[in-house]
């Protein structure tokens, strides 16, 4: 079982119950059932093989058939365990390098070099050739149309505004910048969406323009806590650093700070005359520790705000398949009391393969050393006066670690210091023009879920420096996991990526026909080279199964439907020799309306384990 984007992904092991993906839906939250013959989800998937019989669990008479498809899976013994990196480098002047070979690259797990298994350079060009295009059924001697020029969404680019601490005149500036990139950097391949940590006015993933220079349009600041701070009012006036300093540090300067200014904003005809008393010392007090919990209280609740919608965002984006990317925008917050509630974030966010990168709403930061020109100040000593302003610098500078953290720990990139915001979103958000694709199996791994750290180097006899942007570490899996549990894992990850995968020889084909004005019917068939593949031998008969899965997005990488199967071979070997290179097919059908949609095939043998994803495009014309 996993989360993705709010929705649950599941297969499940049930005998003799036709039962493949289960997914709930976050919006409707409703369980559709992906079946293996005859599955709907708004389509209506329906597979089909060619051949059927009994089920192989048992050994095989003289006459049992040879192939026959099922909807229990059977347990899968082996497990090849590969993690994927994808990594980006760039040269010292940031644009993106393309032309460097697996030789190029060493790869560290936890401090130990692992050899590099797979290894791939994905341009806009590869991706355009990988993909497979559909074409409408044809009679007889009339040659297809041209292929399509929709290319199916690789990378998925959440504009995340913290809409929450950002100024009018911060946000007006950093939509300004977004805007520009919208309009000048967007590849074909990409999706964005338009988020706030409000929750508000959003747009979800879309390669619209007009519909996301609408949503950032409607950008401005919001509050997210019931009590809405007014330093100009609030007696005495106190921001979060400085809270933070007396209702958790117990800095007693801090706290004689808070007191001098509570007692001169209240101060009384005969406080001015004759000096305070120890009543109006002991109110003050009162009023400074007072005033110091309700003002650590809001800032602590809006910054759990922020991380609650950090982490329904990444479950959002787990669930689209390709490179998923958060740009945070933000003045930036402190978190002192909230660090396992960050390091969970960091955590969802590896686990799912996001990058949160990060850019400085402030620009190029001066500290404000004293408050808003129009609040007026009577300090009462010097002395108070040069404490408040440390106070106040320090708290302002702190505010940037949150940014740098994030971006640090999951990979990603952060932009502070300048006021040139376009190019900042320009580097931490441009599609790059080239990545390559790491595989390895990691040696000695142990089944306990323990985060194992990732470093990657470029080397070489180039004396240029590169950076690399990639993952910084995976979870191993869980003893708990049966081999069944970690089938179903590689299977999902697989349908919920973009990569082109070939460890089974298979060709993806699919083709669709008009039923109606406004129904069509897709077709989409994995075809199986058996000559390739290795096989069991037992009672005679020549055994493997293939789990064979299609699923089907829309143009903007939202799951639509799917189909899984089982086809179980008990080949006789004169079987095995006459349709070896012939090869099986399996065949699934849904039913669709006009529009343009992504085919993800993903098959899987039980005898070695070995895997293959293959994508393909279908535009049906309305």
């Amino acid at each position: 079982m996993f989360a993705r984007g709010g929705r649950l992904l599941r297969l499940w092991i049930i005998p003799s119950v036709a039962v493949g993906f289960l997914l709930i839906f976050g919006a409707a939250n409703c369980l559709v059932p992906l079946r293996a013959q005859t599955a709907s989800t708004g389509s209506s998937p329906t597979s089909s093989v060619a051949a059927s019989a009994p089920s192989t669990n048992q050994p095989a008479p003289s006459n049992a058939s040879e192939m026959t498809t099922h909807d229990v899976p059977v347990p899968l013994t082996v497990r090849v365990n590969v993690v994927p990196l994808r990594v980006i480098v760039r040269d010292q002047n940031g644009n993106t390098v393309a032309n460097l070979q697996r030789e190029n690259f060493q790869l560290f797990e936890d401090g130990k070099p692992q050899p590099i298994s797979n290894f791939t350079v994905e341009t806009l060009d590869s991706i355009s050739k990988h993909v497979v295009q559909a074409s409408p059924a044809q009679p007889a001697g009339v040659a297809p149309p041209n292929g399509s020029a929709f290319l199916p969404p690789s990378r998925f680019i959440v504009l995340l505004f913290d809409d929450s601490r950002t100024t009018r005149q911060d946000l007006m500036a950093a939509r300004d910048a977004a805007s520009h990139y919208v309009d000048a950097s967007l590849a074909p391949t990409d999706r964005v969406a338009v988020y706030t940590i409000s929750g508000q006015f959003q747009l979800d993933f879309t390669d619209d323009r007009a519909k996301l220079h609408q949503a950032l349009l409607e950008l401005q600041p919001r509050e997210v806590t019931a009590e809405e701070m007014d330093p100009e009012n609030d007696c005495p006036p106190m921001e979060f650093y400085e809270a933070y300093q007396i209702e958790i540090m117990h800095d007693q300067t801090a706290m004689s700070i808070a007191t001098t200014d509570a007692l001169n904003c209240q101060a009384s005809a005969s406080t001015l005359t004759n000096g305070p008393s120890p009543s109006d010392i002991a109110r003050a007090q009162a009023t400074a520790t007072a005033a110091a919990l309700r003002v650590f209280e809001a800032d602590n609740e809006k910054t759990e705000f922020s991380f609650r919608s950090l982490r329904a965002i990444i479950q959002r984006l787990s669930a689209m398949p390709g490179q998923r990317d958060i740009v945070l925008i933000s003045p930036g917050f402190i978190y002192p009391t909230l660090e396992y509630e960050f390091s969970e974030i960091v955590d969802r966010a590896i686990r799912a393969g996001v990058f949160i990168n990060t850019l400085d709403a402030r620009g190029l930061y001066v500290p404000q050393l004293g408050p808003d020109i129009s609040q007026q100040t009577n300090d009462p000593t010097p002395q108070a006066a040069g404490y408040r302003t440390l106070y106040r610098t320090t708290g302002q500078e702190s505010q940037i670690e949150v940014l740098l953290d994030l971006a640090r720990d999951t990979g990603g990139r952060a932009f502070n210091g300048s006021n040139d915001l376009r190019a900042g979103i320009q580097e931490i958000a441009a599609a790059p023009a080239a990545y390559y694709v790491l595989g390895f199996s990691p040696s000695n791994l142990k089944f306990d879920g323990h985060f194992h750290s990732l470093k990657v180097v470029v080397t070489g006899s180039s004396k240029e420096k590169f950076s690399v942007q990639a993952r910084r570490g995976f979870y191993a899996p869980k003893h708990s996991d049966t081999p069944a549990d970690a089938a179903s894992q590689d299977i999902e990850d697989a349908v919920f990526s973009q990569e082109e995968q070939h460890g089974l020889p298979i060709s993806l084909q699919t083709q669709y026909f008009k039923t109606g004005a406004t129904d069509a019917k897709l077709a989409v068939m994995a075809r199986v080279d058996l000559s390739e593949l290795r096989f069991n031998k037992a009672d005679g008969r020549n055994r493997n199964n293939l789990t064979v899965v299609a699923a089907l997005f829309d143009r903007n990488g939202n799951f639509i439907t799917g189909s899984q199967k089982i086809l179980e071979m008990n080949l006789r070997d004169q079987t095995l020799e006459r349709i070896g290179h012939s090869g099986v097919v399996v065949r699934s059908s849904f039913d669709v309306k006009p529009g343009d949609y992504v085919v993800r095939l993903v098959v899987r043998d039980s005898t070695a384990a070995l895997l293959s994803a293959e994508n393909g495009v279908v535009e049906i014309p309305y």
